[in-house]
């Protein structure tokens, strides 16, 4: 197997090397190549993704990514490696689930994925000033094709997983050419999939109940913004940002990399969580590598690492232990 490894920026470089520590335990054969992208690529090279990154990514075809920084000012020639990367693999599904772990900050019985359409929506990168820059114009592009795409991944992961039911959330009473479009081939391809219940929730209600009561939803579908910030929600339910992995996934093509972003704050210091990191490359096992075995295996060494309160800095604060630290403990559970 072969694995293209994108450490990136702030705390990606410094918990993507613990992933790959933990991936060998289980993958002694696994073939690590290298690749650089993110801010402080884009400051040295004047390109966030060189194009021997994505031709690496490419032949690969499976990326480990950690973090990158992104200015939220316009730079001019600079855009967002992780969302061109995941363009550039055609990596259309994101899949961010949030379970129960063992820690003080978790809700019992949250056990959700979020299944977020990764390649449009808001995010096609598709934005314009007007008015010497007082006015801004973005444009929404929501496709047939691809919300079958999207909707066909939810549904037969709720039917691989034995989950009851698929939640559509969308905005379709205010934006009906394009949320209502997501919405209308969402319930069409339902009808495929009679085993699994299907509902719908506008995204302000869903965000409301994510809040009050997370347990009530199964599989979130939804277009690519709303997943984004939903799962981001449902992250503080699973213990924070820190335990929330997640995986994009394409027509034989990964790449997984957590929800949580880079980190400046806490870069260099060596207490940065590496659970979500870890478990994200569970996911590339169990997905994409079809291997569920080593990637179970993974889980429960995460399950009882947290079991026995072994704990980062940010669930526990000053008294957490450090990155390599809780790294060894992962290890020392696989071997």
């Amino acid at each position: 197997m072969k694995l293209c490894v994108i450490e990136g920026d702030g705390i990606g470089r410094e918990v993507v090397p613990v992933a790959i520590r933990v991936l060998r335990q289980v993958m002694p054969a696994l073939e690590v190549i290298r690749a650089e992208a993110g801010w402080d690529t884009y400051q040295a090279t004047g390109n966030a993704l060189p194009d021997q990154t994505v031709a690496t990514a490419l032949s690969a075809r499976a990326v480990l990514f950690g973090a990158c920084s992104s200015p939220s000012y316009p730079v001019p020639g600079y855009s967002s490696p992780i969302v061109k990367l995941r363009r550039s693999m055609e990596t259309y599904a994101n899949l961010r689930p949030t379970r129960y772990l063992p820690v003080p900050t978790a809700r019992q019985g949250v056990d959700l994925v979020v299944v977020r359409e990764n390649t449009e929506g808001l995010y096609v990168g598709d934005e314009r000033t007007a008015d010497a820059g007082d006015t801004g114009t973005a444009t929404k592009r929501i496709t047939r094709r691809a919300s079958e795409r999207i909707a066909h991944t939810a549904f037969r992961l709720a039917k691989s997983e034995g989950r009851r039911r698929v939640t559509i959330v969308h905005k379709g009473n205010v934006m009906p050419q394009t949320d209502g479009l997501f919405r209308r081939v969402a319930y069409e391809v339902a009808k495929d999939y009679p085993d699994i219940e299907t509902d719908e929730l506008l995204v302000d209600t869903a965000a409301y109940w994510m809040v009050k009561e997370p347990t009530r939803f199964d599989v979130v579908l939804t277009p690519n913004l709303y997943g984004d910030i939903l799962s981001d929600m449902a992250a503080a339910w699973g213990g924070g940002l820190g335990l929330a992995p997640a995986l994009n996934l394409g027509e034989k093509v990964a790449v997984a990399e957590p929800v949580h972003g880079s980190a400046p704050d806490i870069a260099g210091k060596g207490i940065a969580n590496p659970t979500a990191v870890i478990l994200s490359a569970a996911m590339l096992l169990r997905h994409h590598w079809r291997m569920p075995a080593p990637a179970d295996r993974i889980d429960a060494a995460v399950n009882a690492a947290l079991s026995q309160g072994d704990y980062t800095a940010d669930i526990l604060g000053a008294n957490g232990m450090g990155t390599d630290d809780f790294a060894d403990i992962i290890c020392a559970q696989l071997s």
